[in-house]
């Protein structure tokens, strides 16, 4: 039932109340153009690439200078005030959607690369360069930051720092976490705080791990010191293409198994590949149920030699055609259709939902056969992507935002996704992060104890709890009641399947 009438005045007028008092109390610190509250301003932050959850925020922060992201944050604390950090906007599972009561601090204004040192091979910039933007300056020095999300073209070091985003190249260049050396900012009260450094190991504990991937929960990142890596000699990619996921999969895994570490080893099923192709022309083959991305870099003596050994184990798992890229045009042609694989299925439907799980990699066939299976439960389709090498699964549930039985059934499929996920072997995610998306299925993968550990490091960092609140960290209570539906006697649902 509608609240009635004079409840919903009584609402509005506490928020415009408290709005008021928000904007009056940062007004004396930022410049006027600095500063959003009209619905008109503050609708284009009221989400992130998770279109699927929306809430405008009370008030938009933009601060220019450290000192003023400073002042923002000690104002906000002594007013209880939540604060949400945003970067660029890219993140796919809800963590810089707004808080209804609180304020969003962009710090899209922080883009300044600071400094590039060839001879330490690192890079320090500030949290809103985009990924992309830091190869671009290091590739005079012949030198290029690895990481590389889908996104980088887009998303930002801070956004990268929260999420610990990988990319297709994660696999032997690691995520960004293998690749800071160093994060600086504030925490929620505006004390100054840095975590990491450019020597081999920094003085304390190292809570450098801990910082990178927290969601924007522990600390507001402003500066960040990137490891540099030597651009390869040569590189080169194999398409190969096979009859059966079943074959797909398992040539992953024998890939790995022979003792090969490729630069990138991706995987598309047939949906996905038929939405890439028609956007991209990509060059990839229709005909095959699945193909795999492998590629190889470094001296043309090595490269060649990987790619032997790596054509010789992918026909022996049952490869249907093999193409290896025979010039850079053609390499960055088969990546293409990667890197385009979410707006390509875009194309094809109002919107989509794109997951985050991991399995062990011997997995592969056996979730993708069961995705299938959960199309025709819930009556949707799904194009399916994953950094194979690494076992991180990219599927992109297709429905209609504006249909709310299709946005449930697209839900429920999403969570069926990350539980069966879980039950073999894996976790909830890999690089996009928990945000608001994957909050339920947290109590599936993770015990009360657990969560409640989780909770403890966040009351260390944050005590007052204003930092991106009510994400990430399931409530006790929250578990409690999807506990109802999902777990009985302590045993999650698919019990029965292995765990490892």
């Amino acid at each position: 039932m509608n609240a009635p009438a004079s409840t919903k005045q009584q609402s509005d007028f506490h928020r415009a109340e408290r709005q008021a008092h928000v904007v009056r109390a940062l007004g004396s610190l930022l410049p006027a153009h600095a500063l959003l509250w009209q619905a008109e301003d503050t609708t284009p932050y009221e989400c992130d690439g998770l279109t699927a959850y929306r809430q405008r925020p009370l008030v938009v922060a933009l601060p220019e200078t450290e000192a003023q992201v400073q002042a923002v944050l000690r104002t906000c604390h002594g007013l209880g005030v939540p604060v949400v950090a945003r970067g660029a906007g890219t993140g796919l599972s809800g963590g810089a959607m707004p808080h209804a009561e609180g304020v969003t601090l962009s710090l899209a204004r922080f883009n300044q690369i600071l400094k590039v040192d060839p001879l330490a091979r690192t890079a320090t910039v500030q949290c809103g360069v985009r990924n992309l933007a830091i190869s671009e300056a290091a590739a005079p020095y012949g030198l290029y930051y690895a990481p590389d999300p889908s996104s980088q073209i887009a998303c930002t070091i801070g956004g990268n720092v929260a999420e610990n985003s990988g990319g297709v190249h994660c696999l032997k260049y690691g995520l960004t976490l293998h690749n800071v050396l160093r994060v600086r900012g504030f925490l929620a009260d505006g004390e100054p705080v840095e975590f990491g450094g450019e020597a081999l190991d920094a003085p304390g504990l190292d809570l450098l791990p801990l910082v990178v991937g927290s969601e924007g929960m522990l600390a507001v990142t402003l500066e960040v010191t990137v490891r540099l890596v030597p651009r390869p000699q040569l590189a080169r990619c194999i398409m190969a293409s096979f009859d059966d996921v079943q074959k797909a999969g398992d040539a992953v895994a024998a890939v790995i198994a022979a003792g090969i570490i490729p630069a990138g080893l991706e995987m598309m099923d047939r949906p996905m590949t038929a939405a890439v192709e028609d956007f991209v022309h990509a060059g990839y083959d229709l005909t095959a149920a699945a193909i795999l991305l492998c590629e190889s870099d470094g001296t043309p003596e090595e490269v060649d030699e990987e790619i032997g050994r790596m054509s010789e184990v992918l026909r022996g798992c049952g490869a249907t055609a093999l193409t290896v890229s025979q010039s850079e045009e053609e390499r960055l042609r088969f990546w293409s259709g990667r890197k385009n694989a979410f707006p390509a299925s875009g194309r094809i439907s109002p919107d989509y939902m794109c997951l985050d799980s991991t399995i062990p990699r011997k997995r592969l066939a056996d979730i993708l056969l069961a995705i299938a299976q959960m199309e025709k439960k819930y009556g949707l389709r799904c194009c399916n992507v994953f950094h194979a090498g690494d076992g991180n699964l990219h599927p992109l549930v297709l429905f209609d935002a504006n249909d709310p039985d299709e946005l449930h059934r697209c839900e429920l499929f999403g969570a069926d996704i990350l539980e069966t996920s879980v039950a073999m072997g894996g976790t909830v995610s890999g690089e996009h992060g928990v945000g608001v998306e994957k909050l339920s299925s947290m109590c599936v993968q993770f015990t009360p104890e657990e969560n409640a550990q989780m909770l403890a490091v966040k009351a260390a960092f944050d005590p007052a709890g204003l930092l991106n609140p009510g994400k990430v960290i399931p409530t006790l209570a929250r578990c409690a009641e999807y506990g109802k539906q999902v777990v009985r006697g302590g045993r999650l649902p698919h019990a029965d399947l292995p765990r490892f």
